[in-house]
């Protein structure tokens, strides 16, 4: 039963939330992308963040509601499930997280500790992106992901195929190839040439280590750093697409760039750029708490009450006020007692 499981899952790891709150921050989840052609385009760093994701779902016209289910279920299968419930189904499972969520057993939920699940679900949804991408990329299913198996399910080509056609190909697919080789090797424990699942999880999610935070700064800098003085200015901050920008769009990150300056020297060094680059999870986590106060904070004083919460159901689960009947064969996973 799926949302039993939920629960146990979140039951069972709540000690390394708590653990991890203290420690080098994790960042969100990011999308693992792949390349169809060699001369696909490559987005700007392969360890893409959800920063951009995420300002988009704050300053969107149409609220992206599917962020804040993530937020709270930490699965996107969870998510989409859920959505295919009627409301007081939906509000049903919602009260049984509740439940779990509510660690002063007060029947309210203050903002520390809703920031410390969705930590914990940002945590959850990297890992599900992870072994979802594992199942796919392992292809004869000995339960390890070789190089040459990660190249051709992410590159669609051999190596000796794509290093012969360099030279027609998209100069950013040469140095992500570079990256991904250089950051295989660096996860790759016992230099066996495999990745399990967990070191192929760490390969995914590198952000999330503490110990690799220097070889992504190194790759940060080999890419974006052109006069080699080991940080960033605000021209090299901007990259190629300064000149395309309008002059509100550049102050608006020339705002970002301040931001992130956390010593007002004008330029970002070491953990200034990894800040930047991987936003850490509980900030945005602060921020996702921030927008959900807002929204269902009724009579504002700031704790969430469960009736507040089940009332404002559709945005922190979802469900499926209309059309259910088209959503009916998902139904049967949550008909189990919880």
């Amino acid at each position: 039963m799926r949302v039993t499981n939920i629960i146990f899952n979140w039951l069972t790891g709540y000690v390394i939330v708590l653990c991890s709150m203290t420690c080098w921050g994790a960042v969100m989840h990011k999308n693992f992308h792949s390349h169809d052609t060699l001369n696909s385009k490559s987005d700007e760093g392969k360890h893409a963040t959800n920063r951009e994701e995420y300002q988009a779902h704050m300053n969107s016209d149409e609220h992206r509601t599917n962020f804040d289910h993530e937020a709270i279920l930490g699965s996107a299968k969870i998510s989409e499930e859920f959505d295919a419930l009627p409301p007081e189904q939906s509000k049903e499972r919602l009260q049984a997280l509740l439940n779990v969520m509510d660690t002063s057993r007060d029947k309210f939920i203050d903002r520390s500790e809703l920031i410390q699940w969705i930590v914990h679900s940002f945590q959850m949804l990297s890992a599900e992106e992870a072994n979802e991408k594992f199942d796919e990329t392992d292809e004869n299913d000995d339960k390890h992901i070789s190089w040459n198996e990660y190249i051709l399910e992410s590159y669609g080509s051999e190596e000796l195929s794509l290093q012969s056609n360099w030279a027609d190909s998209d100069e950013n697919i040469r140095i992500e190839f570079e990256q991904d080789q250089e950051l295989f090797r660096a996860v790759d424990a016992n230099n066996d040439g495999l990745l399990n699942r967990q070191e192929f999880s760490k390969f995914t999610n590198p952000e999330e280590h503490q110990d690799l935070s220097a070889l992504l700064l190194k790759q940060i800098l080999r890419s974006k750093d052109t006069d080699n003085d080991d940080a960033l200015n605000f021209k090299e901050f901007l990259s190629e697409k300064g000149s395309q920008m309008s002059k509100e769009a550049l102050i608006s990150q020339k705002d970002e760039f301040d931001e992130y300056d956390m010593n007002k020297d004008g330029k970002l060094t070491g953990d200034e750029i990894i800040y930047w680059m991987f936003p850490q999870n509980e900030k945005i986590a602060e921020e996702e708490t921030t927008h959900l106060f807002a929204q269902c904070d009724d009579n504002h004083d700031d704790l969430l009450s469960f009736d507040e919460i089940l009332d404002h159901h559709e945005i922190f689960v979802g469900s499926e006020a209309t059309n259910y009947g088209e959503h009916l064969h998902n139904i049967h996973e949550f008909t189990d007692e919880l």
